[in-house]
């Protein structure tokens, strides 16, 4: 049997492994790397035939080639910083300080809730999805409670809009930062590349489509709505936010091939974060080891295995000959290859984590692309969109949907699985279509 057959074997055992043990996917993917690493030392050594990765000369170049290129440290690095930061946030209150300005300002209570789950979208650009719901559930059960609102909607809303927004930038979501990884797109490539509107203009079409959506839930909602206004504790984590922004496009400029520079740079604001938060907030050391070791690691380490595995993936061929049947299945369709990778995407993503999914899929877009002699970016962003919207339309298809369910048990309000998709289903159809819509007529 061929190398590469034996590496194919070996991903659907792990990612059937990962599928069926969620909670210990990290394990999974790890025993899965190893075992990698290890047949790619056999076959560099001779002691097999055939290749796991690229033909290197020595063991100590197969060594560097998979710890310093196929790992990703600078994805990595990016994700902790922003990680750092996004709970810094969280603790300063800012979030709920600026929800209680948007219920002040709005002339009902209708598009309060609206305004509040398009700021929830607008958070999650930048901070976890799960730590966005949190921060905002409290607001929404409050304020749900004080006007007699049905806080099913308002809770699923919160949910799936945090996915929604959590694809627009660099640092939103994993899936993004390795598709800037892939693709080698910097943080303003997420923005405008090649002189065309990017991935963030085409969610902002599904978000503008989600708002729509809801305010159909609670446009009969016409009172005034009034609310206590938080305390903020610092606004310090809030600049560091915008610094880390601000500095990302700057490096984008300056270099822009996606180097060590801006994880390095995101990393160290976060260690800044770190020392204000033990030296001026006064927190003792075990406080300030809560909130590292609260941060997102399982994320951490699972990415690493998936990053082994996947490169030998890549290396073997494999992902080329799946890209050659996806081009003889379109028959040569651009269109037809562009709703495959959509409706596919969605679909498996509203069941399975859309991490390994994308990583795996991504050269697969983008080899098809350049079999159907066309931009890469139309597969690969119509990929972005189907993986991390359709985390959407199960309640187990993304962690916020989970968490979001938790706390509306927790008051009260459980909701059933046909409960959940009638909201989630219809919201997922109409944010994909138009995020679909916007990103054919800009690239197709």
């Amino acid at each position: 049997m061929e190398i590469k057959y034996i590496i194919l074997a070996l991903a659907l055992v792990m990612y059937l492994l990962v599928i069926i043990f969620q909670n210990k996917k990290v394990w999974m993917t790890s025993v899965a790397a190893l075992v990698v690493i290890f047949l790619g030392f056999l076959a560099q050594g001779g002691a097999i035939s055939g290749n796991v990765f690229e033909p290197l000369s020595g063991l100590g170049a197969l060594a560097r080639h998979i710890f310093l290129e196929l790992i990703n440290w600078n994805i990595l690095m990016i994700y902790v910083g922003s990680m750092i930061i996004a709970a810094l946030f969280i603790y300063s209150r800012v979030p709920a300080r600026i929800a209680d300005a948007l219920v002040a300002v709005s002339p009902s209570t209708g598009i309060a809730v609206i305004l509040i789950l398009a700021m929830t979208g607008i958070i999650s650009i930048f901070v976890e999805n799960v730590a966005t719901v949190l921060v905002m559930a409290p607001i929404a059960i409050a304020l749900s409670k004080k006007l007699k609102l049905n806080p099913v909607p308002f809770m699923v809303g919160l949910a799936v809009m945090s996915n929604l927004e959590g694809t627009a930038t660099l640092v939103g979501d994993p899936p993004s930062m390795i598709f800037a990884s892939y693709a080698h797109y910097s943080f303003n490539d997420f923005f405008v590349h090649q002189g065309k509107l990017s991935i963030f203009f085409f969610i902002q079409a599904g978000m503008i489509m989600g708002c729509i959506f809801f305010y159909c839930f609670f446009r009969k909602a016409k009172e005034k709505a009034t609310v206590d206004r938080e305390n903020v504790i610092s606004y310090l984590p809030l600049w560091l936010l915008l610094i880390m922004i601000f500095g990302l496009a700057v490096i984008s400029f300056l270099t822009p091939e996606l180097g060590y520079s801006s994880g390095c740079f995101v990393l160290g604001l976060g260690i800044i974060g770190l020392v204000w938060y033990k030296l001026i907030q006064k927190k003792n050391r075990s406080e300030v080891w809560t909130l590292v070791k609260e941060l997102d690691w399982e994320t951490i380490f699972f990415l690493i295995g998936i990053f082994v595995v996947v490169g030998a993936i890549s290396e073997t061929g494999l992902l080329n000959d799946f890209a050659l049947w996806l081009a003889h299945v379109t028959g040569g369709s651009k269109f037809l290859g562009f709703m495959l990778i959509i409706l596919f995407s969605v679909l498996i993503s509203g069941f399975v984590d859309n991490v390994p999914y994308i990583i795996v899929m991504l050269p697969v877009a983008g080899s098809l692309a350049e079999t159907l002699g066309i931009q890469k970016e139309l597969f690969m962003f119509a990929l972005l969109i189907g993986s991390c919207l359709g985390g959407n339309l199960t309640p187990f298809g993304a962690s916020a949907n989970v968490v979001a369910m938790g706390i509306l048990k927790k008051e009260g309000h459980p909701i059933t699985f046909p409960g959940f998709l009638k909201i989630s289903a219809p919201f997922t159809i109409l944010t994909t279509a138009a995020a679909a819509i916007t990103l054919w007529l800009v690239w197709a």
